[in-house]
């Protein structure tokens, strides 16, 4: 019967508890009988001259009857470490669950309802006279409470699953016979069963495949690592790792596998990387060796095959990927394979896709989530995990590249023969490859194009991690991260390369532009990101000033506005990247407005013209991102207005985040999560909504005014609505406030003016 929810928040878990501090008691009595019996009476029959019966009968009882004593305290100290550990984690959970259900359910108006099986409902109660209509926000609110409350759930259940298997194994079922399965841990119990799963491959049922992605989701990621490495150590090492991924990824992608296996796989995917993650990871208690590391490199030019006489044998990197994709690597150990891989592809980039089987289908191959490719070109998988891993991505484009070997050792004296992967991978003339099983590709023009989107879409999550300090898909709770002069100079050198060459991630569908696509408009999403992320250093660049009105988070990025001007005239073609620069640059000119009004100055210019200042250079940005919708809209017919509103609907993290880059002035990370901004962040994340609506290029093709008169309205509510905002608990008079208002608009304006004058996006280059 599964550990319902009723079960978890009722039960006193104080009575476990108890028997925790009894069975300690017992170990530490057990622990001086058994020295006791070791130095006593076994040490006396040791060293007595026995003679006839006593020399075989008595010493062969009291060396029984000691080892027994022994024996007891083993067991007695197994039982002990389950329970204790167990406690623990089941005490930590019921703690989660009920704080969910009576603080975030209750102010959430939401009830929860046992259903049984181990899994909860949440719903909205219906109150008499209530329309029962729910915001969006409220249902994404009780979809991610319920998602939560289930996970404690299933995490409870492994743990009550777990501790009672290996009290069964500790204690053996023999009452005539102490000492069986010894645990130092639960992790031990824990990972011993996961391993005995693992044992099975291919062979595991459904319900055991379920079974193992429950121990590794709930135990892979925990901090000390012990769980993933006991597991990893056991599988027998790093080609043994690979041989167990490479046969599980296949079953679950095989043409004959039903939905159920391929999204079990998919967890295991993930589950499997996680921990990879964690093991690797030389800051943990428990870790891996680094030799790991440096056999993952040897093996992965060889071929990697997991049963008798198989034929078709893919090389151990395209088997790694798949497995790099999900997880937080240490740079120790990403980053050697992420050179050693890109170093491979540059030489050869078909080196790993001549290795594909031909003919057959596998669908996804060794990357089941179907993601960005199916991991024959593991290129593709190390730039994505270099996505997940800030630290390593930084380094990895920032630092001076070293020279590998096919084999993976490291060339001594050797010349990679370029400075930087920056400029490897931006370079027209790399070569990326179609990374899909489709049998139809080469035939399908448009599956080709979106195939060959893949790599460089990686490349922008590699791009974005690295400049950020954090995952390119954390959500919009994440910690801002104060940008390091290394992060920083990044940035100026992605703004030159595209600024100087914007044809790179130029996009063209069907347009009356006479211009071919670049090879890297699939990477423009998560430029706008980057730019989201460095809006002071790019306000403060429009600005032309040497004040310190426009700060940086951090270290400062220096860039000139015309390579500003031409990259954001590409990138923000792209609806994402122009919804996430639009919600930053309003929110960090809302902050800059905030401090005109608010903040400390010895100037003596006016407030009203310090604000025609501050939000003149937002304006521009605003003018060009209005220019480069319009360009995407009617030029180059990549996208529609449609789809740059509807862009818009997730950029609220970015207008949080940029308002506590404002608020929080010391300390390396600003905590998002529960922030109080000390703004209406609402009523800004309102007023980028209606600027991105009414900012439409929905105009006659041919049409050479392009006004964007509502947009620019919409632009002038903004920043008066950020001064409406500044102004609230102020003392200043209503005319004051509404010259204020008008002076901020008029900045906007002019700004808004002139960026949509400049050169347009079209033709920027």
């Amino acid at each position: 019967m599964a550990l319902t929810f009723t079960d978890l928040i009722e039960v006193d878990l104080d009575k476990l508890g108890t028997a925790v501090s009894d069975w300690k008691k017992t170990v530490d009595a057990l622990k001086t009988s058994a020295e006791n019996a070791s130095k006593g009476m076994q040490a006396k029959s040791d060293s007595a001259h026995w003679a006839g019966v006593n020399a075989t009968v008595t010493r062969e009882f009291i060396t029984k009857t000691t080892k027994e004593i022994s024996d007891l305290h083993t067991e007695a100290n197994s039982i002990y470490q389950v329970l204790n550990d167990g406690h623990t984690e089941l005490a930590s959970l019921q703690k989660q669950i009920k704080s969910a259900v009576e603080v975030d359910a209750g102010n959430l108006g939401i009830r929860v309802e046992d259903i049984g099986e181990g899994r909860v409902r949440c719903f909205f109660p219906h109150v008499r006279g209530d329309t029962d209509e729910r915001t969006q926000e409220q249902l994404d609110a009780r979809q991610e409470l319920e998602g939560r409350i289930n996970g404690i759930l299933a995490h409870a259940a492994e743990i009550d699953a777990s501790v009672a298997r290996a009290l069964g194994k500790s204690h053996g079922n023999d009452a005539n016979n102490a000492g069986h399965s010894n645990y130092e841990s639960l992790n031990d119990a824990q990972a011993e069963r996961a391993l005995e799963l693992a044992r099975k491959g291919d062979k595991m049922s459904d319900a055991e495949l379920q079974e193992f992605n429950r121990l590794m989701r709930f135990n892979g990621r925990e901090k000390d690592g012990e769980f993933a490495t006991e597991f990893y150590q056991g599988l027998g090492g790093p080609e043994k790792t690979l041989e167990f991924y490479a046969a599980m990824s296949i079953n679950g992608t095989d043409a004959d596998a039903s939905k159920v296996r391929l999204d079990a796989v998919r967890d295991l995917q993930k589950n499997m990387g996680f921990a990879l993650a964690n093991a690797t990871d030389p800051d943990t208690k428990h870790h891996l060796p680094s030799s790991w590391g440096d056999d993952f490199r040897r093996l992965g030019t060889q071929q990697i095959g997991w049963q008798k006489g198989q034929w078709n044998k893919p090389y151990g990197y395209q088997v790694l990927g798949g497995l790099l994709r999900y997880g937080n690597y240490d740079p120790k150990f990403l980053d050697p394979i992420a050179e050693h891989v890109t170093q491979l592809h540059k030489k050869d980039p078909y080196f790993f896709l001549n290795n594909k089987p031909m003919g057959q289908e596998d669908i996804y191959g060794f990357n089941p989530s179907g993601g960005l490719g199916t991991g024959n070109d593991p290129l593709n998988s190390v730039l994505e995990a270099l996505g997940h891993s800030p630290e390593a991505s930084e380094k990895f484009f920032t630092q001076p590249p070293t020279a590998y070997n096919e084999d993976g050792t490291v060339k001594k004296g050797g010349d990679p023969g370029f400075n930087s992967y920056l400029d490897v991978l931006t370079d027209k003339d790399f070569e990326w490859t179609v990374d899909t099983n489709d049998t139809n590709v080469l035939a399908d023009e448009d599956k080709t194009k979106n195939a060959l989107t893949f790599g460089p879409e990686a490349l922008g999550h590699a791009l974005e991690s690295a400049t950020t300090g954090r995952p390119y898909d954390s959500d919009g709770t994440s910690d801002a991260i104060r940008h390091t002069p290394e992060r920083a100079e990044l940035v100026q050198n992605i703004v030159t390369k595209f600024g100087e060459n914007p044809d790179l991630i130029r996009h063209n569908e069907n347009g009356d532009l006479d211009e071919e696509s670049g090879p890297l408009y699939a990477m423009r999403g998560s430029l706008g990101d980057i730019t989201a992320e460095y809006m002071g250093d790019f306000q403060r660049t429009f600005a032309n000033s040497d004040g310190d009105q426009f700060t940086s988070f951090g270290a400062s990025v220096d860039m000139t506005s015309s390579d500003a001007h031409r990259f954001l005239a590409e990138v923000g073609q792209d609806p994402d990247a122009y919804a996430s620069i639009t919600a930053a640059q309003q929110a960090y000119t809302a902050n800059a407005v905030d401090d005109v009004i608010n903040g400390d100055s010895d100037s003596s210019v006016s407030d009203a013209e310090r604000l025609r200042n501050t939000t003149r250079p937002g304006g521009i940005i605003a003018g060009i991102m209005s220019e480069s919708r319009a360009d995407a809209v009617l030029d180059y017919h990549t996208a529609s207005d449609t789809e740059f509103n509807e862009a818009a609907a997730d950029k609220q993290k970015w207008v949080d985040r940029i308002l506590g880059m404002g608020i929080e002035t010391v300390g390396e990370r600003v905590p998002i999560a529960g922030t109080v901004l000390g703004w209406a962040s609402e009523d800004i994340q309102d007023s980028v909504m209606k600027s991105i609506e009414q900012d439409s290029s929905d105009q006659a093709e041919g049409d050479a005014t392009r006004t964007y008169h509502e947009g620019r309205n919409a632009l002038s509510d903004s920043v008066k609505t950020a001064v409406d905002v500044a102004t609230r608990n102020s003392d200043l008079s209503y005319d004051t406030i509404n010259d204020l208002k008008d002076s901020a608009a008029n900045g906007a304006d002019d700004g808004h003016t002139a960026g949509a004058a400049m050169e347009s996006a079209g033709d920027a280059s």
